[in-house]
């Protein structure tokens, strides 16, 4: 091309231009402070993180990599290297001892010893300098300190916090009580009037049983003989059983006094309190309330 060029144009100023032209280049610098001319590899650590400066055989640089010693890994180095230089195909770690580092390995862990990077057909030897890198061991010394602070803490201020909670449930309390108690007199009266129709069953039922006994008890002795009573009085037991079972039927509930007490106790609290309007509901979810904060203020006292 010089010679084509000094042919055609014939000038001193040409042949000047052509010269130059031809003046070796060399490897090109990067004047960022991020790279340099790719001689070796190496780790430097600023600001408490460590610094991989790796070269890149596309580009003839070396590239500086910031990677956090706890969090990331041997293949996040990796990704990085390729991520910045396409031409890279083969990244391998090894110990100074020829052992492959696995990608899953942290950084922390890569910079424990000196190692080696080989990046396509070229290898570097990285040696690690002392770092104050912030270490698993530390992590752990940092958390229990933490911990004993935060025990320090509460037990200083434990004093004042019951204080302050012991008088936000007091408060609660007290709001709570004043809703329930119009309600609480309501219940009362209902609650009466159900308890006094429930035991105005209970006896108009023995007097029903006593009278049946003495009925039975004339016909068998007096009026007639046990020959003619015996039938009857089974077939008065077994409609008791037919009676008893069709309860069960009914309420899907086995024929037993309290829970027959229960449930004509319930059936006549309801009925009055719908037609009182009084909500059962809210009363229940009150007196609920009521129980957590007494279950509370009893935790909070208990030494």
């Amino acid at each position: 091309p010089v010679l084509l060029i000094n042919m055609l144009a014939g000038s001193q100023f040409s042949f000047r231009l052509a010269t130059v032209a031809w003046r070796p280049v060399g490897i090109a610098v990067c004047h960022r402070s991020l790279c340099s001319v790719a001689t070796s590899a190496s780790v430097v650590y600023q600001d408490g993180l460590p610094r991989f400066r790796i070269p890149l055989p596309s580009r003839g640089k070396a590239c500086q990599f910031t990677m956090k010693p706890l969090t990331n890994t041997v293949s996040d180095l990796t990704a990085s290297i390729r991520n910045e230089d396409r031409g890279v195909e083969q990244i391998i770690f090894y110990t100074s001892d020829g052992l492959r580092i696995a990608g899953s390995d942290s950084i922390e862990s890569l910079l424990r010893r000196d190692f080696d990077v080989q990046l396509n057909d070229q290898r570097f030897a990285v040696t690690v300098p002392e770092s104050p890198v912030v270490t698993h061991e530390s992590v752990d010394q940092l958390a229990d300190v933490k911990a004993m602070i935060s025990q320090l803490h509460s037990a200083l201020n434990t004093p004042e916090y019951q204080l302050a909670k012991e008088k936000e449930l007091m408060q609660q309390l007290q709001d709570l009580q004043l809703q329930l108690e119009p309600m609480e007199a309501i219940r009362g009266q209902l609650a009466e009037k159900a308890s006094r129709r429930t035991r105005i069953l209970t006896w108009l039922s023995l007097s029903y049983m006593g009278v049946q006994f003495g009925v039975l008890a004339r016909l068998t002795w007096w009026e007639y003989s046990w020959d003619i009573m015996e039938p009857v009085t089974y077939f008065v037991g077994y409609g008791t059983a037919i009676a008893c079972y069709a309860y069960y039927v009914l309420t899907k509930q086995e024929y037993t006094f309290p829970a027959v007490w229960d449930r004509e106790y319930l059936k006549k609290f309801y009925k009055d309190a719908d037609k009182s309007s009084f909500n059962v509901e809210q009363y229940n979810e009150l007196r609920q309330r009521i129980n957590d904060v007494q279950s509370d203020l009893r935790r909070l006292r208990d030494p």
